[in-house]
């Protein structure tokens, strides 16, 4: 998987990810790394569910 996003100056920086043991709140998979620290008080998506979910998004605006 790609560990990169552009900065400010359009220059590429590894991006921080955060191991853990966690279950996709959709679908119930197994979650082992997430490019944010989960606060506990929204629901995590893996990335299929995630990829879904906005698709349905991108959708609904046209």
């Amino acid at each position: 998987m790609n560990n990169q996003k552009m900065n400010d100056q359009n220059n590429f920086e590894e991006r921080k990810m955060y191991q853990g043991n966690w279950t996709c709140s959709e679908c119930g998979a197994e979650i082992k790394e997430l490019p944010f620290e989960p606060s506990g008080d929204r629901p995590l998506l893996c990335r299929d569910c995630h990829r879904q979910k906005m698709q349905r998004r991108n959708q609904r605006r046209y």
